[in-house]
C-alpha cells in the first residue's frame, strides 16, 4: 500500500498549492519501483459518484476504500450499493488523505479534473480521469506534468481504444489498408437549447460551493448542475468535449497521431436562441495536420453512417471505413473485423479492457492505452475547436509550444484563473 503524508500534513500542502506553489516531493506506493505482486489487492477511492462514477463504483466494489461526492444523496445512494461501511466524504482531500486507498477514479464534471488528478498524484495515488482530461490546456499539460513528477499511472477514461471494434479498425487502418488516409470525418447530433429554470437556492444536500470549486461564482440553477453542466463553455464545453473526447481519440489512435497536433484550427457554430446553456447547437471543425498531411472534421450534426448517432469515417486512396460510436459502445465494418496482419505488420496494443488495462498498469507500471499524454492531446483538440468558435476565427497552432501563433488573445483562452483556494 502507499506511504502518504499525514492529513495535517496534505492539508498543508494543499494550502501551499493554493498559494500557487506546486513543487511537493513526490510520494509512491511499493509498485513504483517494481511491479506489485499480482495477488495485492488494489484499494480504491471514488471520487464522483452520480454519473459515470456509479458504473465504476459498481465494478469495484468489493475493493472500494472511500467514496467522495459533494451530493449527500449521491454518497447514501452509493455507500447503499457497496452494502458495507466505507468511509464517505464531502471533500476529497479527506478521501485522498487515506492511507490506505492506492488508486482514485475520478468522475466529477469536467472542472474538476485538472485540480483532483493533480492532487491525488501528489498524494501518492494512481489515477483514472474521466473524459476530457481538462477544461484549459494549461490544466492538460499541468496534469501531464504532475502525473510525470510523481511516476503516476493515469489512465483517461476515453473507453473507445479498449473495445475491440476500435482495435480491429486501428489493426485495419495502420496497416496501409485504407491506403494513405487523407480525411476522417466525424459525425454526432446537435447540442441541446435549454435552461429555462430560474436561479434558486441550493438543495440541503448539495454543498454548491463545492461543486463550484475552481470555477468561477455563479448562482445554483437546477438546468446548470449534475449532467447540465455538458451545455456550458464554462463547465462541460458541449458534445464536442464529451462524446467527442472519446470519437476524435479512437481517430488519434488509429492514424498514429497521438504526438502529432494539428497546424490549424478553424470552428463555426449556431449559437442557442434560447435559455442559458451557451454551447453552439450546431458545429463544423476543421483540423488540418501536416507531416503526415491530412484533415479530421468534426461535423454536428454531419452525416451519420451505420445506424449510429455518433463516429467517424475513414477516407484512405483506396477505400473508406466506418467506425461507429467512439466510446464503449463502438462498431466497424466486416472487412476490418476480419482482417489479421502479417507477422511483420502493425500490431497495436490490444487493450484487456480499459478498467482492467488501469490495474494492470498499476502493478506493472506500464502506460495505459490512453495515457494522460494522450487524453491531453485529444483535449487540446476539444478546447482549440471552443476557442475558434468564440473568437470566430481560424487558430495556427503550434503544437510543439502549445501556443496560438500571433493571437494573444486566443492565448489567454489557453488558460483561466481558478477560484481560491484551487489554484495550479
Amino acid at each position: 500500500m502507499p506511504t502518504t503524508t499525514t492529513r495535517r500534513g496534505f492539508m498543508a500542502r494543499t494550502a501551499a498549492i493554493g498559494a500557487g506553489a506546486i513543487a511537493a516531493p513526490a510520494i509512491f506506493h511499493e509498485g513504483f519501483l517494481g511491479a506489485a505482486s499480482p495477488n495485492e489487492k488494489i484499494i480504491t477511492g471514488h471520487i464522483g459518484v452520480g454519473g459515470m462514477g456509479s458504473s465504476h463504483l459498481n465494478n469495484f466494489k468489493e475493493s472500494c476504500g472511500a467514496i467522495c461526492d459533494v451530493d449527500r444523496s449521491h454518497l447514501e445512494r452509493a455507500a447503499k450499493n457497496v452494502g458495507r461501511y466505507v468511509p464517505l466524504h464531502k471533500d476529497f482531500r479527506a478521501l485522498l488523505d487515506q492511507r490506505d486507498i492506492d488508486a482514485v477514479f475520478i468522475a466529477t464534471p469536467d472542472h474538476w479534473h485538472g485540480v483532483m488528478a493533480i492532487l491525488a498524484c501528489e498524494a501518492g495515488k494512481d489515477v483514472y480521469v474521466q473524459k476530457p482530461a481538462s477544461v484549459t490546456i494549461e490544466e492538460g499539460r499541468k496534469m501531464v506534468q504532475a502525473a510525470q513528477r510523481c511516476g503516476r499511472v493515469m489512465q483517461v477514461g476515453s473507453q473507445g481504444r479498449s473495445t475491440p471494434a476500435a482495435f480491429k479498425a486501428c489493426q485495419y487502418i495502420r496497416n496501409g489498408m485504407l491506403g494513405k488516409v487523407k480525411e476522417v470525418n466525424c459525425w454526432h447530433y446537435p447540442n441541446p437549447e435549454g435552461g429555462f429554470k430560474p436561479d434558486s437556492e441550493p438543495p440541503p444536500q448539495l454543498d454548491w460551493d463545492l461543486w463550484l470549486g475552481p470555477c468561477r461564482y455563479v448562482p445554483y440553477n437546477e438546468d446548470r448542475v449534475h449532467f447540465n453542466f455538458r451545455w456550458f463553455l464554462d463547465f462541460g464545453g458541449g458534445q464536442i468535449r464529451d462524446r467527442g473526447a472519446h470519437v476524435m481519440s479512437v481517430a488519434m489512435w488509429c492514424m498514429d497521431s497521438d504526438s502529432k497536433g494539428p497546424v490549424t484550427v478553424e470552428a463555426t457554430g449556431t449559437a442557442p436562441k434560447k435559455g442559458i446553456w451557451d454551447c453552439p447547437v450546431d458545429m463544423l471543425v476543421k483540423y488540418e495536420f501536416k507531416d503526415p498531411d491530412w484533415v479530421l472534421y468534426w461535423r454536428q450534426p454531419g452525416e451519420p453512417h451505420g445506424g449510429a448517432g455518433f463516429g467517424a469515417r475513414y477516407l484512405g486512396e483506396k477505400d473508406t471505413l466506418i467506425v461507429t460510436g467512439g466510446d464503449g459502445g463502438c462498431g466497424t465494418e466486416d472487412k476490418a473485423k476480419e482482417y489479421e496482419p502479417p507477422s511483420d505488420g502493425v500490431h497495436p496494443y490490444k487493450s484487456p479492457g480499459h478498467e482492467q488495462d488501469f490495474m494492470n498498469c498499476i502493478r506493472t507500471r506500464q502506460k495505459p492505452i490512453m495515457t494522460i499524454e494522450a487524453g491531453h492531446a485529444v483535449g487540446t483538440l476539444c478546447i482549440l475547436a471552443n476557442i475558434s468558435y468564440m473568437l470566430g476565427r481560424k487558430l495556427q497552432w503550434d503544437s510543439a509550444n502549445e501556443s496560438v501563433v500571433g493571437d494573444a488573445e486566443a492565448n489567454r483562452l489557453l488558460s483561466r484563473p481558478n477560484r481560491s483556494p484551487w489554484h495550479i
